[in-house]
């Protein structure tokens, strides 16, 4: 059985050349021994009409999503039809490509079925280890928060333990300033009383004075 993979050399779509640059470099990667058949050479009008005819699937693009014929790169293992690029590539990926090209005997397709099994049950199993983890990292946020709430607390006692401090420091400031200030009042009284006592020593004296002068000139009269 000879693998078969049709392309077209001339093609204007540059993604239609990517694509089958790509099947050809895996192919050769692998080993696979296939033949070109490129339908856009001259005298291969009936190899073109063979791969639109047999072609399930259209190798859309993202240029040309929905073409009319079939776009190369189709695979065929004889005349028996295999798949477009993508199928191609998908088989690729998930390590089923002999098969994918019929390459591959029936006890080596129930071993790849089983592969892919496997494969689908280890992804099952990671997802539901990231869903664990998601769920472990969610319940972390509350202790976060927790830790938030307590530090806001600290800070309040904090704050409050300040403000009474201030208050204390507020009151012995305002009985110092009481206290000076009735020292203050003291003073200026006993200021006052003293002036008060010089004040009335002062009008004794110019008393006592006015009288011996009032004697002495008593005393001239006689």
């Amino acid at each position: 059985m000879v693998l078969k993979v049709y392309v077209s050399n001339l093609s204007g779509n540059k993604e239609v050349k990517k694509r089958q640059q790509r099947v050809l470099m895996i192919l050769d990667s692998k080993n696979i021994q296939y033949d070109i058949v490129d339908i856009a050479e001259p005298g291969k009008e009936s190899e073109k009409e063979h791969m639109q005819n047999k072609s399930t699937s259209n190798g859309g693009t993202v240029s040309d999503p929905e073409p009319r014929h079939p776009l190369p790169p189709q695979i065929f293992n004889e005349d028996e039809y295999c798949g477009d690029y993508d199928a191609f590539d998908m088989a690729n990926e998930i390590d089923t490509l002999e098969v994918f090209l019929k390459l591959a005997p029936a006890d080596t397709t129930a071993v790849s079925s089983a592969q892919i099994e496997l494969k689908q049950e280890n992804g099952e199993a990671k997802e539901a280890e990231k869903a664990a983890d998601a769920e472990a990292d969610g319940e972390k946020p509350a202790d976060g928060a927790s830790g938030d709430a307590n530090g806001e607390a600290s800070e309040a006692d904090k704050a409050e333990k300040k403000d009474d401090e201030n208050g204390e420091a507020t009151s012995e400031n305002k009985e110092t300033t009481e206290t000076e200030g009735n020292e203050k009042k003291d003073e200026n009284s006993e200021e006052k009383n003293n002036d008060e006592d010089d004040k009335d020593t002062s009008e004794n004296k110019e008393a006592d004075i006015k009288g011996d002068t009032k004697d002495e000139s008593s005393e001239e009269k006689v």
